[in-house]
């Protein structure tokens, strides 16, 4: 059952917004209040995994009249979840773990500025990339990127995906338990800088916002600025979801399953959307940063940690949610506090618990500084309906020491 409030800021324009979850960070609180404060905000809603972010929180959505802001899109801009369900039973897996694990580590990169000594091949490099001069100086280092993950929380998964009948039956293939292979990452070096840029753009425009709101400076999209953020904004949309797509691709043509079910979706985006906004529906730019598209029937996944569940999940179109759900559990303590607070020996019992096999990860990872998933879930029912499990099994992360690129 979700908890819902409503905002009573104080600032003379402040568009409505709502908050699933209880037991939210104030701080996160205050800069979706600050958000909705803007005078180009229409509407807002905070996800039960928010949690404090540049600008806009982590968790947060925003919808405004013309205007996009870079950094309610985020840094790592269409960070995306994609999901491959093989038609090979789960049960198989632990006979099955080297040959994986030994995929995983042959067919991924992890790192900051990490690429393949041999160039992938997409047809997303044949894209126009002089969409603007951020995108068209970066392709050459883009598609060296391509098909990596990078590092913070990004991952590559082995697991068991598990469906009942009824959920079988809404996605189309039968109740069991299936081996399954999940990854989560986005834009890489690219989208990082074209977030820069066209924040540095925007500020300019806005030079006397005060100083909680610098970074939530916008751009028109009835002006060049606008539009050229917007296209490139777009194109690593695009590139983002060919680096899952290699990911799986690479890792599937070692094993050559058939495979029975994909679904992918992205956070870390700007929309145009139809949205009802006081009684009346119109088109609006809704910001989704770390949270997932939920609309009537729309399929996503969402994520908990490398030692609990996460789930295939069905949109419920929630108006008030402006159509969104959670992008995972939401960290719970800073990557500073983590590293001071666990040590491994710790860590690998409770992954030895849970049958996970952990090839590399930062111990800012850890499950322990991400929220209950299940509580999460509990908390967005009215958003989301659940049509799978996926258990991690074996879990590669960025070993510890990069820098975090989420």
């Amino acid at each position: 059952m979700s908890v819902t409030t409503y905002n009573s800021g104080s600032a003379e324009h402040c568009a409505p917004w709502r908050q699933w979850g209880d037991d939210l960070d104030q701080a996160a609180i205050g800069q979706m209040e600050d958000a909705c404060s803007l005078p180009v905000a229409l509407a807002g809603a905070l996800m039960p995994d928010a949690h404090v972010g540049y600008g806009l929180p982590i968790g947060g959505v925003l919808a405004t009249d013309n205007a996009v802001i870079p950094y309610a899109v985020g840094v790592d801009i269409a960070c995306r979840m994609r999901l491959t369900v093989y038609h090979c039973a789960a049960d198989r897996l632990p006979g099955m773990r080297d040959r994986l694990a030994k995929t995983i580590e042959r067919e991924t990169r992890f790192g900051v500025g990490c690429t393949f000594d041999r160039r992938r091949e997409h047809r997303v490099m044949d894209e126009e990339w002089s969409v603007s001069p951020v995108t068209k100086r970066l392709r050459d280092k883009a598609w060296g990127q391509l098909g990596t993950s990078g590092s913070g929380n990004h991952f590559v998964e082995f697991g068991d995906f598990t469906v009942d009948e009824a959920q079988g039956r809404a996605l189309g293939v039968s109740a069991g338990s299936y081996l399954a292979l999940l990854s989560h990452s986005g834009s890489r070096g690219s989208g990082a800088q074209v977030c820069q840029e066209y924040s540095k753009r925007a500020a300019a425009r806005q030079k006397n916002l005060a100083k909680n709101l610098r970074h939530l400076a916008w751009l028109p999209l009835d002006e060049a600025d606008g539009q050229e953020y917007w296209a490139a904004m777009e194109l690593m949309g695009r590139y983002a979801a060919a680096n899952h797509e290699l990911i799986h691709e690479h890792i599937n043509r070692v094993l050559d399953f058939d495979e029975l079910l994909e679904v992918e979706n992205h956070h870390n985006f700007a929309w145009r959307e139809h949205h009802v906004i006081d009684g009346e529906e119109r088109e609006v730019v809704v910001h989704r940063k770390g949270a997932t598209p939920a609309g009537a029937g729309v399929l996503g996944v969402i994520p908990g940690s490398m030692a609990t569940p996460g789930y295939l999940v069905r949109g419920k179109g929630c108006a008030a949610a402006l159509h969104s759900a959670s992008h995972g559990a939401g960290r719970v303590m800073s990557r500073s506090k983590a590293l001071q607070s666990f040590t491994w020996s710790s860590v690998k019992k409770r992954l030895a618990e849970a049958g996970v096999e952990l090839l590399s990860a930062g111990l800012d990872e850890i499950p322990d500084v991400y929220k209950d998933i299940n509580e999460v879930m509990a908390a967005q029912s009215d958003l989301v309906e659940v049509l799978g499990r996926f258990d991690p099994k074996i879990v590669k992360m960025c070993p510890q020491g990069e820098r975090a690129e989420d």
